[in-house]
């Protein structure tokens, strides 16, 4: 970050490239992986800052893990003036019992905490073979038993629209999510 002077140059300088392109603050959902970017915004940019997205680096596949962020963490985010988290789909969701795909504890979580959620990112891989050997966004079922073909992610979809109630998702193709929210009615 010598480029910019540090990391808060960094997240001015990003705020001002909106500011001087005339974009107005409520068309701007600035996000960072680096809880001190949205911090610094809502800080220091407060009209920026109000949408400002904390995304959530939750990975369980790297050595060491990256954990989810505990309940009092996501509490002392909430009370510092953060509104949206983002985290990967597969945190938000679980199976149950009866192979359904449900809120995880962490959605219920992050949810009563008082969040908005933004998640990513949905249609990335083959599943014809089910959830199971899909990879990282699929962490939820990985034992294929409630994602079995493409089409049970409309399950999964439901799932985040419905319980968890999200406030958007990012898509690499998103036919299949526009053609969702158009049926529910959704924007």
């Amino acid at each position: 970050m010598t480029v910019f002077g540090g990391q808060e140059n960094y997240a001015q300088a990003m705020i001002d490239e909106f500011k001087q392109a005339g974009v107005s603050p409520k068309d701007v959902f600035a996000q960072s992986f680096n809880k001190n970017d949205i911090l610094y915004w809502i800080n220091h940019e407060p009209q920026f800052g109000r949408q400002a997205v904390y995304l959530d680096d939750i990975d369980p596949t790297v050595s060491p893990p990256l954990p989810r962020i505990p309940l009092e963490e996501l509490r002392d985010l909430r009370r510092a003036g953060v509104r949206i988290i983002a985290p990967p789909i597969f945190a938000l969701l679980a199976v149950d019992a009866n192979d359904r795909i449900v809120p995880s504890q962490y959605a219920l979580d992050t949810k009563n905490t008082g969040f908005d959620i933004i998640t990513w990112s949905f249609e990335r891989a083959d599943l014809r073979k089910g959830a199971g050997p899909a990879g990282f966004y699929y962490l939820f079922d990985p034992d294929s038993r409630a994602v079995k073909r493409d089409g049970d992610m409309y399950k999964a979809l439901d799932a985040l629209a419905q319980q968890v109630r999200i406030r958007g998702i990012f898509s690499d193709w998103p036919a299949t999510v526009t053609y969702y929210a158009n049926c529910m009615g959704l924007e």
